[in-house]
């Protein structure tokens, strides 16, 4: 009984690995799941000015994935088949139910985070999971914060924000005053809202630190370290410089400019003045530092 030899693969062709052709099932399953959710985040929470930063971190967070990938697609060493990796996905997707049917934002968005780590795990193995890490830790920026937390810490952020902006202007000689988070200037009274110094707005120059941290990759642990935590009274100064802003441009030029403004460039003032700061922060840590750090950050 005579028969045909298997084919065998032309010189140079390239075959397709199992778990490369995997990802592409997987790939459109992410889509049939979270697709539906990023919509109702942008005709909901993101249209918010307090969560107006989603769809910037949401570009910024597929922007890492983009840019790691050819790292993260050339350490796949084969599914890892850990017990823990299903728990985590397994707890996942019930996370994402529970949120996708009573309207948790927290559980429905926060899940991705543990699909796409299991996913690479379990497929591509521990090293591409590595590999994707930072992307991976970025997507938390994106997560709604609960209500709770953000009520306990706005105020005091407020209030503090509220604090500075008026002994600044007074000291400047101009006639402002202050009640709570209302400061009166002229004829004029403004709210500091949560959207001008709330806890969304320290999330997000947070993670604008961060992933400054990332691109410019300093070696010296001590030196992120530093840029790290200033983070936090960098986002402060910005905020006090966004409101102060809007003070002047009220009392300047009237309310309906003051809110204009707020809503069409004090963004931009605000993560312009951070990202200066932090470059300022950085050039005046690294001269600061030892020799010896400086030279393992060449």
């Amino acid at each position: 009984m005579s028969g045909h030899p298997p084919a065998t693969p032309a010189p140079g062709a390239v075959t397709p690995r199992p778990d490369v052709l995997l990802a592409v099932p997987i790939l459109i399953g992410m889509v049939v799941l979270y697709v539906p959710t990023v919509v109702s985040l942008f005709q909901d929470i993101w249209l918010s000015d307090e969560q107006g930063h989603g769809p910037i971190v949401l570009g910024l967070v597929i922007w890492l994935f983009h840019r790691a990938w050819p790292k993260i697609y050339a350490a796949r060493s084969g599914g890892a088949d850990s017990g823990v990796l299903w728990g985590v996905f397994a707890l996942s997707l019930c996370a994402y139910a529970l949120g996708r049917s009573q309207g948790i934002d927290l559980l429905e968005v926060g899940s991705a985070i543990g699909v796409t780590a299991a996913l690479f795990g379990l497929v591509w193995g521990w090293s591409s999971l590595r590999s994707a890490i930072f992307p991976l830790c970025f997507m938390f920026f994106l997560v709604p914060l609960p209500g709770a937390i953000v009520d306990a810490v706005t105020m005091p952020m407020k209030i503090a924000v509220s604090n500075v902006v008026e002994w600044g202007l007074h000291g400047l000689g101009y006639p402002i005053g202050r009640s709570g988070v209302v400061l009166q200037i002229g004829s004029y009274s403004l709210l500091v809202a949560d959207a001008c110094a709330g806890l969304h707005t320290l999330f997000t120059l947070e993670a604008l630190g961060l992933l400054y941290l990332n691109l410019v990759r300093h070696h010296s642990r001590l030196r992120n370290v530093f840029v790290g935590v200033l983070g936090i009274p960098i986002a402060f100064v910005a905020n006090v410089t966004r409101v102060a802003v809007l003070v002047l441009l009220t009392y300047y030029f009237g309310d309906g400019v003051g809110q204009g403004f707020l809503h069409g460039f004090a963004g931009f003032l605000l993560f312009g003045t951070a990202l200066l700061l932090l470059l300022a922060v950085d050039t005046g840590i690294r001269r600061l530092l030892p020799r010896t750090e400086q030279e393992s950050d060449a």
